[in-house]
């Protein structure tokens, strides 16, 4: 039996659209169902485009019921994954998949994480720093944005000259390089 995994996002989804194709001919796992807080998200075509089904919500429905929860069981999710999703993950999701749902953060957390760091606010904050490295975080997902246990971090060395979108791209490769694969060792440690 096939694990199955659902993914939430907000925007673009290249990240989900990396983790689609990785497990589009996987004896191992298929993407069962990708979510979205965005209506406009850019990862609803994206599903289409691999006839994955999509579903999209609001922030009462997120926050205040089980209607989400009740799908992911009804579909027989494994494992939760978030691939640029901007929300706090409630109490009432983080109980009913237990250390099965997982990030990404465009950072090397601890540093640069927490409530609004996303994105080029992110990179941007780096580049102020003047920091020698960056880099990716993947981790468990806990009640406290970017706190969770650290399951990988990949990094690459910022040169003089880097601008925001040359570390935006690097971190973007390493994103793509490690999630599917994460993604897949962690599958593969579940019964």
């Amino acid at each position: 039996m096939k694990k199955r995994i659902a993914i939430f996002a907000s925007g673009s989804g290249s990240n989900a659209q990396k983790i689609m194709e990785h497990f589009k001919y996987s004896n191992l796992a298929e993407v069962a169902l990708v979510l979205s807080n965005n209506p406009e998200a850019y990862v609803l075509q994206r599903a289409d485009n691999f006839e994955i089904p999509s579903h999209v919500f609001d922030k009462k429905t997120f926050y205040e019921t089980d209607e989400l929860i009740d799908i992911l069981k009804r579909l027989e999710i494994d494992l939760v994954v978030l691939a640029g999703f901007l929300w706090l993950v409630p109490e009432n999701l983080l109980k009913a998949f237990p250390n099965k749902i997982i990030n990404i953060h465009p950072a090397l957390l601890p540093k640069y994480g927490g409530k609004g760091m996303y994105g080029d606010r992110v990179h941007k904050t780096v580049l102020e720093a003047g920091d020698e490295e960056h880099g990716i975080t993947i981790h468990f997902v806990n009640e406290n944005f970017d706190e969770g246990e650290i399951i990988h971090q990949a990094k690459f060395k910022i040169e003089p000259n880097d601008t925001l979108d040359v570390i935006k791209f690097k971190g973007q490769q390493l994103e793509h390089q490690y999630f599917p694969k994460i993604i897949e060792n962690l599958l593969k440690k579940y019964n």
